[in-house]
């Protein structure tokens, strides 16, 4: 074969190859165009959280490093989205003081939450003789003299947006809810059920996704 044909061959390999380059370029730019199109009608929105209202069975320091904890916690969440839904997979609840988990995860099952629906959950979140931090079981037992604690209920899980047929992949969602419960000497703020207090909060949560 001669180097005429040959370089004629690479020259015809070149202009498909830009070709073939240039077509996915192009469908690149369109898909991409259209999804930021969509995107800007549909205009997402995190789902709001807030914490209505904390039940304290047990909080004690058993020893200077550990603690035992049972509160059940009342959680609103609502799909502001009007287009888009939201399907929950896996939601984990549990408590944190002073940045250390004191409770065990609680699981909340997959949910799909319409548009602009509301879903209620109620865990109880609990950890029986969790070893913490010796400062943080004093700082608690200094707390409850005070007369009230600041703990944060932190939920993690994975969420998918749902438009029409069309369902994302999975994304991580951060929930954070700082709130400060009244205690010891502050019980009559709360409604007492049986051997446990109740206390409403109200409290508005941070979203992360």
């Amino acid at each position: 074969m001669s180097e005429k044909v040959c370089s004629h061959h690479k020259s015809k390999r070149r202009k498909v190859l830009r070709r073939c380059c240039a077509g996915f370029l192009v469908f690149s730019f369109i898909v991409l165009f259209v999804f930021l199109i969509i995107w800007a009608i549909l205009q997402p929105k995190k789902p709001r959280f807030t914490l209505q209202d904390a039940t304290i069975f047990t909080l004690n320091v058993s020893a200077p490093n550990v603690i035992s904890t049972t509160v059940q916690v009342t959680i609103n969440s609502r799909n502001p989205n009007s287009r888009i839904g939201v399907y929950y997979d896996k939601l984990d609840v549990y408590a944190n003081y002073h940045n250390q988990q004191i409770t065990y995860y609680t699981v909340i099952p997959p949910v799909y939450q319409g548009h602009k629906d509301v879903n209620v959950w109620s865990p109880f979140i609990y950890g029986n003789n969790v070893p913490v931090a010796p400062y943080n079981g004093i700082a608690l037992s200094q707390d409850q003299s005070s007369g009230g604690i600041r703990m944060t209920i932190k939920i993690n899980g994975r969420v998918k947006w749902k438009v029409g047929t069309f369902v994302s992949g999975r994304y991580h969602l951060h929930v954070s809810c700082p709130v400060y419960i009244p205690l010891g000497n502050s019980k009559n703020n709360g409604i007492i059920i049986g051997s446990a207090v109740k206390y409403q909060l109200s409290q508005s949560c941070s979203v992360s996704v």
